[in-house]
């Protein structure tokens, strides 16, 4: 199958392109700059809708992965710009060209009452997909996912390790509760994605791709620690006013390493039912263990 790709040189996209290729897929990605190899290239911008046209001519499937988790308004980086308008940018390109099969990237916690916009956004594209009419579309809500990121990329574990777990000798921990996550493989995901392009039976769902096993925070950060080689660091907790207090002041100033979107999220919890992911697709699962978080010790 002739695949198009957005976000291909991304954490998630990088290796959607490696399990395309692997399963014999053709593969035409829309780049900005960087290019993968060993696949066809269109240079263009999914918020500028003038430079999809034609891109998608003779593919069949369109697997859209562009998404930001923090915005940057003075460079016009906006959930709103990257997560709706994009999304349907892409789709009403990908309805010009005939396609019929659609597999679009979400997040778990999607939600109009989401606690962020990074969330609520997430759903209005859900939306978008839902009603664009293509005989065959899925949506993956994707976790806290974790695996060794392409060069020039990072993902949540290799955040924490560099801005929390490695510089600070005591953690600081968001509040009093101890939230959970439930972390799921970038190669699952990755082939969770290829697969749905064929199966019937996601056709029309909203999946939750979300790992076997759910952890406290508290021991995502042990287990982060024992990948890098570390012993567990001793942590403390800190009142959730004070955290927000500090985001707000000092976040503009680049020196808090989290927004407050993302502290919300983080102190929701984002765990999910993995049964239908599981269920549907063929997958090997990868623990969220020290031994598969190894790579933090060649990339944090």
């Amino acid at each position: 199958m002739h695949v198009f790709v957005t976000g291909a040189t991304g954490f998630i996209g990088a290796r959607v392109v490696d399990a395309l290729k692997a399963h014999g897929h053709a593969v035409r990605c829309l780049v900005r700059s960087r290019s993968p190899s060993g696949v066809e290239v269109v240079r263009g911008d999914v918020t500028v809708p003038a430079t999809l046209n034609g891109a998608m001519d003779g593919c069949e499937a369109v697997i859209h992965l562009v998404g930001i988790i923090e915005e940057r308004k003075e460079l016009c980086i906006t959930f709103e710009k990257l997560h709706v308008e994009a999304t349907r940018f892409v789709l009403q390109a990908a309805r010009q060209a005939g396609i019929q099969r659609f597999i679009h990237i979400s997040a778990n916690g999607a939600s109009p009452e989401g606690a962020s916009r990074y969330q609520t956004t997430k759903w209005e594209a859900e939306e978008l997909v839902c009603a664009a009419g293509f005989k065959h579309w899925a949506i993956l809500r994707a976790g806290i996912v974790f695996g060794e990121p392409a060069p020039g990329t990072i993902e949540f574990c290799t955040r924490l390790a560099r801005e929390l777990i490695l510089p600070l000798p005591i953690i600081p921990l968001f509040g009093m509760q101890d939230f959970r996550l439930q972390p799921v493989s970038v190669e699952e995901l990755a082939e969770a994605f290829v697969q749905a392009l064929t199966r019937d039976a996601v056709h029309g769902r909203r999946i939750t791709a979300v790992g076997q096993q759910s952890y406290p925070y508290r021991e995502v950060l042990d287990r982060i620690a024992l990948g890098l080689g570390r012993k567990p660091r001793p942590k403390v907790a800190l009142p959730l006013s004070l955290i927000r207090t500090a985001i707000k002041r000092l976040g503009p100033l680049g020196i808090v390493p989290i927004t407050r979107d993302q502290l919300e999220m983080l102190i929701s919890g984002n765990t999910g039912d993995p049964t239908d992911f599981y269920e549907l697709f063929d997958l090997t699962p990868r623990p969220f263990s020290p031994a598969n978080l190894a790579y933090l010790q060649r990339r944090a």
